[in-house]
């Protein structure tokens, strides 16, 4: 089968996991087996483009995978001595590429087991969740540090200090107990948070949106909601995931332009999912204590349930941020409380607001900031500065489509300033 270099990219992205998951659960050595899954990728990035994609590409790269680590043992037992397990090994990687399909068709969700092992208690919460993003996620160690607003040195050390203690701790490949997941849930929560926000809006590239990693997070939360019935944030994610993708269709022109949320066509809304998502988070909200993910969920469902744009319910919104900021130091949320402020109080009192991110510096270079302090002056008639910021936002975003928006948002009030200033 012939395959396009973005089909194949796409392909690779989605299999690596499910290949990683498997590769390790035979091997029990995480930074070996994430060694040799690269190794068979970059493989199948060769060979594929000219010989075409095989057909059962899952098996063709854990068989390559499976080669390698064979190679990595009996390189290892030569100076270990661990002459039985390369001849187990040597087995292994001798089955045919079909019985290493009927094999990987019989286990369970290998890429749920990974996702739960990297958020395992031997780890930080950072390390666990940069780690996940990486293994689970298939993001870069870029859009890790993207993510969590720091220098992407950093990211690649902790995320090397993570492979690392998976290494020592010999923290077994399985599915935890219930007890044992739910400890971990909360790092699991936040790291298909994350790779859903990815998917959702790109952060690098030509392209808004990267399906692959949002309908990965949505199909990994339905299993974790699954299987933590009662966990009201679990519910509370699944429920901002469906609220949101439901919205997807309508983000971008035909052209791939970003369609902001006040402009979108509300008819090609996903209703169904809408429905889904809305009566989720009801049913969710009364249960117990309340958390950021339901909080997100009923601010997403507000939005989604307003016929018009001018019909969104901004008080109710605003209130849902009052209470989402009291739990969160996260300046993303401030920007979006200052938004809210504004259409309820008027733009000054969003500008306000957000003095106080000035000297956050997990903002320096995020080009959001800019973004929403150039709306907000747009909003409160100050059209030359709010140019100034959305070109400063522009060149801030590794993402195509939203540059591309700034920029046009900054020369279309720069276009408006000359016809003002023109004499008459």
């Amino acid at each position: 089968m012939d395959v396009s270099a973005d089909h194949l990219g796409h392909l690779l992205r989605e299999l690596t996991p499910q290949v990683l998951g498997t590769v390790v659960r035979r091997f029990r050595d995480f930074a070996a087996a994430e060694d040799a899954v690269q190794e068979a990728l970059l493989a199948a990035a060769i060979q594929w483009p000219r010989d075409g994609v095989p057909e059962n590409p899952r098996a063709w790269l854990t068989q390559v995978a499976f080669r390698r680590m064979a190679d990595h043992i009996r390189s290892e037992s030569a100076r270990r001595r661990r002459e039985s397990e390369v001849a187990a090994v040597d087995f292994v990687a001798a089955h045919t590429l079909e019985s290493t399909a009927i094999e990987i068709g019989a286990e369970d969700d290998d890429t749920l087991v990974l996702l739960f092992m990297c958020c395992h208690p031997a780890l930080t919460p950072a390390s666990a969740i940069a780690l996940t993003l990486r293994a689970v996620g298939g993001l870069t160690t870029a859009e890790i540090a993207h993510a969590f607003l720091v220098p992407e040195a950093t990211m690649a050390q902790r995320i090397s200090r993570a492979k690392q203690s998976i290494k020592s701790s010999g923290i077994p490949f399985q599915l935890p107990t219930t007890e044992e997941r739910t400890q971990r849930l909360r790092a699991v929560l936040h790291v298909l948070y994350l790779i859903f926000n990815e998917g959702c809006t790109s952060s690098v590239g030509p392209d808004l949106r990267r399906a692959d990693l949002s309908h990965e997070a949505m199909r990994l939360i339905r299993i974790v909601h699954h299987l933590q019935p009662d966990d009201t944030e679990a519910a509370g994610l699944l429920a901002l995931m469906l609220l949101t993708d439901a919205r997807r269709q309508a983000r971008t022109s035909a052209g791939g332009e970003l369609i902001p949320l006040p402009q979108q066509d509300r008819a090609l809304w996903d209703r169904q999912q809408i429905a889904e998502g809305v009566a989720l988070i009801s049913a969710t909200l009364p249960r117990g204590s309340v958390g950021p993910y339901q909080l997100q969920a009923a601010i997403a469902a507000v939005h989604d349930e307003a016929a018009r744009a001018d019909a969104t319910d901004w008080p109710q919104i605003l209130a849902l941020y009052d209470l989402l900021r009291r739990m969160s130091d996260n300046p993303m949320v401030t920007l979006n409380h200052a938004i809210a402020a504004a259409m309820v109080h008027g733009a000054t009192k969003g500008l306000e607001l957000l003095d106080a991110l000035k000297a956050d510096a997990r903002l320096t270079n995020h080009h959001r900031l800019d973004a929403v302090r150039a709306h907000l002056l747009e909003l409160a008639g100050d059209r030359e500065a709010a140019v100034g910021h959305y070109r400063a936002a522009a060149g801030k975003t590794g993402s195509l489509p939203e540059r591309n928006y700034l920029l046009t948002q900054a020369a279309r009030l720069s276009s408006e300033l000359r016809l003002v200033n023109e004499p008459e």
